[in-house]
């Protein structure tokens, strides 16, 4: 039980959350930053980055095809 609460505590700024998924949808993510955030990052953070970030590309991607279209 002591695992799931190590990675809670993981901390790293919301915005190096957000960098690390941003690049890891381009895949642009080199080895040594995977495995160097990969400890310090919070796993729960990276799931709501992943999904908010989702949602804004598929947004942008409707606006883009609503602008082209028109």
């Amino acid at each position: 039980m002591a695992e799931p609460k190590a990675a809670i505590e993981r901390k790293l700024s919301i915005v190096d959350t957000f960098k690390a998924v941003g690049s890891a949808f381009f895949g642009v993510r080199g080895r040594s930053a995977h495995e160097r955030d990969l400890s310090r990052l919070n796993p729960l953070h990276l799931v709501i980055a992943g999904l908010v970030m989702a949602v804004l590309f598929i947004l942008i991607l409707l606006v883009i095809v609503r602008v082209v279209v028109q």
